[in-house]
């Protein structure tokens, strides 16, 4: 156990504050106990949080792992065009070129990342299509190596010839008989009737849900009012993947009204991810006739969710109904979609210590302009997850960083060789 003393306590649900000392239990599930009688406290580790502000950790309901290594890299071959050409000539380049050990290593680098930065929990969304097998349990051995928990998926997709989009098919079976996640699809153009009807029937039969990118760009619309004569969510509401509570639908930038509510209307989630629809100039997320269950993700771009939910509003106010509270809102839902679907790894005792240098003052009243304006990832002091502390003044404790990081920048440079 850990005993966090002095600290003030924001109620990450109701932006109380709270002077106090909290006891926070070990393993996956476990609870908090605000002030709690000093026979509990026996044998605790204690952290002086004096001046502090402790909160719910955070967490990411959208990362690529497999672009962790991409940082630095060479130009491709061709400059992209347009958003199909962006993922012909860089990532499906990348992905294809990754093998187990690569994989690895960009998962522990992630992993680090995410928790120096407070994420404490990653839905991952993973493509290696010349090493599948055995992909997501590499992944999830090395967040667990780090101690970030995980709802992971691989990427099954018809793009690199049907024999794959099998292997896809039969890792994500394989996993999902181990450990909880989702079965990824890639999008609708990449993705034919059969294999699309294969993913949901694996859905059904694991009581999971689809994850997958929708509308990301105009082109996915255009491909499928031509190839299947009608729209994508159409297409997806006709497949059943809108009846899974636990399916997860990114980006969704390109939708018309009716699909919109035919979106509301269906118990899945939409993940925002801002900066990479700005990178990608793909276009502008909008909740409009969305509904509520939208949460936020960073699609690969890093593991800072607080810059996330940063760029969401500031880029958001301008074309959507975003301000500060509902930036919170999104910023935190992926805590609810976790919860309801009875997940686990996204505790109570997920959280972390944050030693914010504030000029002004801090309170309940004005928290949110401390969130969009104030409070960074370097503000980031402590993290515990599930009960265990794994970030310590800063600094990754469960792993050896610069070792990973030695390591990973070697696979970084043969996996950039492969992509010639």
């Amino acid at each position: 156990m850990i005993l966090l003393k002095n600290g003030t306590f924001i109620h990450w649900q109701t932006l109380e504050f709270e002077e106090v000392d909290l006891l926070v239990e070990e393993g996956n599930g476990g609870k908090i106990v605000i002030n709690p009688e000093i026979e509990l406290t026996a044998g605790a580790r204690i952290i002086d949080c004096k001046g502090r502000y402790i909160t719910r950790s955070f967490a990411c309901g959208h990362h690529h792992v497999y672009s962790a290594l991409a940082r630095g890299m060479g130009a491709p071959k061709k400059n992209p065009e347009n958003f199909n050409e962006i993922l012909q000539y860089i990532w499906w380049t990348l992905d294809k070129a990754l093998d187990l050990e690569m994989v690895r290593y960009s998962a522990l680098v992630t992993a680090i990342a995410c928790a120096k930065n407070g994420v404490t929990f990653t839905v991952d969304h993973h493509a290696s299509p010349n090493a599948v097998k055995g992909s997501l349990e590499t992944i999830a051995s090395a967040f667990e190596e780090v101690g970030v928990g995980h709802l992971l998926c691989y990427e099954i997709t018809d793009r690199d010839g049907m024999d794959i989009a099998r292997q896809g098919l039969e890792e994500s079976a394989a996993y999902l008989g181990k450990k909880q996640g989702l079965v990824g699809l890639h999008a609708s153009f990449t993705v034919g009737n059969e294999t699309l009807k294969q993913a949901v029937q694996l859905a059904k039969q694991t009581s999971s849900g689809i994850h997958m990118h929708v509308a990301e760009a105009p082109s996915d619309q255009e491909h499928c009012q031509a190839t299947y004569g009608n729209r994508v969510i159409e297409r997806f509401a006709d497949a059943g993947v809108l009846q899974f509570p636990k399916s997860i639908l990114g980006h969704c930038l390109h939708l018309s009204e009716h699909e919109r509510g035919l979106v509301a209307g269906s118990p899945v989630w939409i993940v925002q991810n801002m900066e990479s629809n700005l990178n990608n100039s793909v276009g502008f997320f909008n909740s409009n006739g969305l509904g509520n269950r939208i949460m936020m993700g960073t699609d690969g771009m890093h593991s800072d969710m607080l810059r996330s939910a940063k760029s969401a509003f500031f880029a958001g106010h301008n074309f959507d109904s975003i301000n500060y509270s509902e930036t919170y809102r999104r910023f935190r839902n992926v805590h609810n979609y976790l919860h309801e679907n009875s997940f686990t790894g996204d505790s109570d005792n997920n959280l972390v210590v944050l030693n914010y240098d504030s000029p002004t003052p801090l309170t309940a009243n004005n928290f949110l302009g401390h969130f969009l304006f104030g409070i960074e990832s370097r503000h980031v002091q402590h993290v515990i997850s599930n009960g265990k502390q794994i970030i310590q003044d800063g600094n990754i404790i469960t792993v050896n960083e610069s070792e990973i990081l030695l390591e990973s920048g070697k696979q970084a440079i043969r996996l950039w060789e492969r992509m010639k």
